[in-house]
């Protein structure tokens, strides 16, 4: 399967996804509120912890290690599936007691990610604890969902790993709207008083089904691999240990990263007004076009420059890492754009109050800060994950959590109300550094990779963005998207026209200037998307292969 068909797969799956999982957010907040809601902060909190380690699984630790492995046990006479079903063994193993250890210890995490008294009180910590008794055996239904899709998208058979989750968000609507019925909505949910045992299991259980389900998708499906599965608990002779070795490093980097995250959650719930949920929610928003663009351009990818990385193809890496690069950086440069005018009637979808709706617009402005610097740092981390050089990421990882601190720091001292604006702020700014840092680490692992082509495409894409952002910002101040009453924020419905209109006419114009100015990653871009429908050709590459000379 050619890269940009690949793209095209995963990005379909992904945003289909994401649309639903709008409208799953949209009926959790019906159901328990969003800011200012006592419950909805203590359910972000119990949620967050399996989605923390399903995080910082999915990101790094599963992909860099299994997709670069696999690739290499694929030139064995079994085309690898020896190792494969070691590999499920041991991490089936692992996870299944990680799982049972994090939901009997729910209450100390609980404990740990929040602040009794000063932040949380003591009916918010019950219920979490509570929903965390629920949530917490995700980790191992996350565990299995990336472990398999690892396989998956080694093997190049990517639509079931990026469809499941679809699977997941129906099951969650269906659950949400039996919960609305069984206890109505927010108007009586969003107060801890009323939140007795029946309705922590009925939402505990809805939202863990819904992983659970999207796990046993791949299970189902697993055949289309090519490969059978069964268990095996001998470790040894199949390079396990050359993972092992990568694990080691990446084991660190998740250390660090469940420590960044402890500290951010204990800030997070100090805030007033705005809360957890509320920075989740934005955070999600936030992730939608990182999600269809570049982790759906980087997997691709990452499977080539895993195959150019086996057979030691420097030059391969580096014109896919230029390729990927541009063509992330057009669309979340416009993405990041339309986000950041729409801010104030999207925050209406879920906030019924201005001032709320402006609390939140204030976090998603501090996210989109670092939007493309983001997914473009996906993208060249995939470059020493392909490599097998975990240690980096791990060496930076160690500065990049004082940096982060000192961040959360800041946004401590901030008063209540913006408190998660700042934490968000304070993210933003150390992926901003981050990213910086990065940009030199893999200058110097690979070599020049056309780092002046890619700065001086970006510097087109801004500009033809902030030109379409002045359109968009007329559309949304004409239909009274930025004050109380007007069109734009009276309700959900002008909420959504109000987006939808702003975010066509910025779409219009941002791409008719690339179109009129024949910009080269834009025609490539468009000539895998036609090719997804002309089956008679051979799709393109997501954008023009470069091999570039000059230095950073």
């Amino acid at each position: 399967m050619s890269t940009g068909k690949a793209s095209a797969i995963i990005a379909a799956g992904t945003m289909v996804s994401r649309v639903l999982g709008f409208i799953k957010m949209a009926m959790l907040v019906i159901a328990i509120g969003q800011s200012s809601s006592a419950a909805g902060a203590a359910f972000g909190l119990a949620n967050q912890l399996p989605n923390n380690v399903y995080a910082l699984v999915a990101g790094g630790v599963m992909s860099a290690v299994l997709v670069p492995q696999i690739v290499k046990a694929s030139k064995a006479a079994d085309g690898g599936e020896a190792y494969v079903s070691k590999i499920l063994t041991l991490g089936g193993s692992v996870f299944i007691g990680l799982a049972v250890i994090a939901t009997v210890a729910a209450p100390v995490l609980v404990d740990l990610y929040a602040i009794a008294g000063d932040g949380f009180s003591a009916e918010q910590m019950t219920v979490a604890i509570g929903l965390a008794y629920w949530c917490m055996p995700q980790i191992l239904f996350y565990a299995i969902y990336t472990l398999l899709g690892e396989i998956y998208n080694a093997r190049s058979q990517f639509g079931p790993y990026t469809w499941a989750p679809v699977a997941n968000n129906v099951i969650s609507i269906a659950g949400l709207g039996f919960f609305i019925w069984l206890f109505g909505g927010e108007a009586v949910n969003r107060s801890i008083d009323v939140w007795d045992w029946d309705r922590v299991m009925v939402l505990g259980l809805v939202t863990t089904a819904g992983v659970a389900v999207q796990a046993l998708v791949l299970v189902l499906f697993f055949r289309r691999t090519g490969m059978r599965f069964r268990l095996d608990f001998g470790w040894r002779g199949v390079g396990l240990r050359a993972t092992g070795k990568a694990s080691l490093w990446l084991f660190g980097i998740v250390i660090i990263g469940q420590v960044k995250g402890l500290v951010q959650s204990r800030v997070a719930t100090l805030g007033d007004g705005a809360n957890i949920l509320t920075m989740q929610n934005a955070w999600y928003l936030f992730s939608l076009p990182h999600s269809i663009i570049a982790v759906s351009i980087a997997i691709a990818y990452f499977t080539r420059m895993s195959h150019h990385a086996a057979s030691h193809d420097m030059s391969g890496i580096r014109a896919d890492l230029s390729s990927a690069l541009r063509a992330v950086g057009m669309l979340t440069t416009i993405s990041a754009l339309v986000l950041a005018v729409v801010a104030v009637p999207f925050a209406r979808i879920l906030e019924p109050r201005f001032e709320l709706m402006m609390a939140m617009a204030w976090v998603i402005w501090a996210f989109l800060v670092c939007l493309v610097a983001f997914s473009a740092e996906y993208v060249v981390q995939r470059v020493f994950f392909a490599l097998g050089d975990t240690r980096t990421a791990f060496v930076y990882s160690c500065f990049g959590m004082f940096v982060t601190f000192a961040g959360l720091w800041w946004a401590s001292t901030l008063p209540p109300e913006w408190i998660i604006a700042g934490t968000a702020l304070a993210v933003s700014v150390a992926n901003l550094i981050s990213f910086a840092v990065w940009l030199v680490l893999v200058r110097v692992k690979i070599g020049p990779f056309g780092f002046k082509l890619i700065a001086i495409r970006h510097i087109q894409y801004l500009a033809y963005g902030l030109l379409a952002a002045a359109a968009g910002f007329g559309v949304v101040l004409a239909l009274g998207g930025y004050r109380p009453g007007g069109f734009g924020t009276i309700n959900v419905l002008g909420a959504v026209t109000t987006c939808v209109a702003a975010g066509l006419v910025m779409g219009l114009i941002y791409f008719g200037l690339l179109f009129i100015t024949r910009n080269p990653d834009f025609r490539a871009t468009v000539d895998v998307v036609l090719d997804r429908f002309r089956r008679g050709r051979s799709s393109a590459e997501p954008v023009e292969r470069v091999e570039p000379a000059e230095p950073v």
